[in-house]
């Protein structure tokens, strides 16, 4: 039978439709497999080519550049262990009343001491017997040229003498530091020439400062002389109230501003601290000193150039948990 042409062109057509979606319906999964097996590298290729992900990248790569060794680290300090375990390269235990030595690691190594110059300015700058009250300006002379590091103290930030010498202490405030030094009777110059009187005459002779914050590497010091430090600090009552505070709140421009202290151990009820000041540079690495009352005596201790960021507190709660043996304390008292 002979179909009329039309009647033959919609059959064609028809049949060309019903083919066309199976066609698709088998390809879809074909192109979706293809997709599957290729889509990981591509989009991972896709998502690093964007400019946040180039930030990423930047971020990860400067994450990846190690940190510059310690003088410590340079010098050798860090080889071999010691009875302790501890990750300070320097360190030494003393009882405040008779001076006696219940560990000492390399305690006569001159090295950076970072913060813990903020001790010495604190101390000169009470002896001066300056104004608590006078009210005191932070200003573009404060801001730190030498690491760039940032303060919530803004330029124009006025505070108390008092509340410089706190934040210093406390929260290890560079601005605060400095401003005090700038205020010091004959300024900055006068303030460090001070520092480094006060350090002869208490008979620190391994130690030199060129600036009141510690951001300078050429602030220098030995675990012996900062024991000596720490001893006449904890007299000043002062000191001892300031360095040991767990926070304060102190106005800066139109709002207040929460600070903390650098040493968690303060607020930890194990510990009963009189006196004590953390220090950071990558030169020094992390730095701690203290007064405390730990297995019934009055103890001084100094820390220098531990490597990690939480192993100052760690070496520190390793001597605790030392000192509470007695027979360890006796043990090392004839050894050293």
């Amino acid at each position: 039978m002979k179909l009329p042409l039309p009647m033959l062109l919609l059959g064609l057509c028809l049949a060309v439709g019903m083919a066309v979606p199976a066609q698709a319906r088998e390809a879809k999964p074909k192109v979706h497999a293809a997709k599957s097996g290729t889509s990981a590298k591509a989009r991972t290729k896709q998502r690093l080519s964007t400019p946040r992900a180039a930030q990423v990248r930047k971020v990860a790569m400067v994450a990846a550049v190690p940190a510059r060794p310690s003088f410590g680290q340079i010098q050798g300090l860090h080889a071999g262990g010691d009875a302790l375990d501890l990750k300070s390269s320097v360190a030494l235990v003393i009882d405040q009343d008779t001076n006696e030595v219940l560990f000492s690691k390399n305690s006569s190594a001159v090295l950076p001491i970072a913060s813990i110059t903020k001790l010495m300015t604190g101390l000169v700058v009470a002896e001066a017997k300056q104004p608590l009250d006078e009210v005191l300006t932070i200003t573009q002379d404060d801001i730190d040229t030498e690491k760039g590091s940032r303060s919530r103290l803004a330029v124009g930030t006025q505070l108390s003498r008092g509340e410089m010498m706190h934040l210093a202490l406390m929260s290890s405030e560079n601005r605060a530091a400095n401003a005090l030094g700038r205020h010091y009777p004959g300024g900055l110059e006068a303030a460090v020439a001070a520092m480094s009187r006060k350090a002869v005459a208490l008979g620190m002779q391994g130690t030199h400062y060129v600036e009141p914050t510690g951001l300078s590497s050429k602030n220098q010091s030995t675990a012996q002389d900062l024991a000596v430090l720490v001893k006449e600090a904890h007299q000043v009552p002062l000191l001892r109230e300031l360095s040991t505070s767990h926070e304060a709140l102190v106005p800066v421009g139109r709002r207040m501003v929460q600070f903390r202290n650098t040493n968690g151990l303060v607020s930890n009820p194990q510990w009963d601290i009189g006196l004590q000041k953390t220090g950071y540079i990558s030169e020094a690495g992390r730095c701690l000193v203290m007064q405390a009352h730990l297995a019934g005596r009055k103890l001084i201790m100094v820390l220098l150039d531990s490597a990690g960021k939480y192993s100052r507190i760690g070496d520190a709660e390793r001597i605790r948990k030392w000192l509470g043996n007695s027979s360890a304390v006796a043990v090392s008292a004839r050894r050293t």
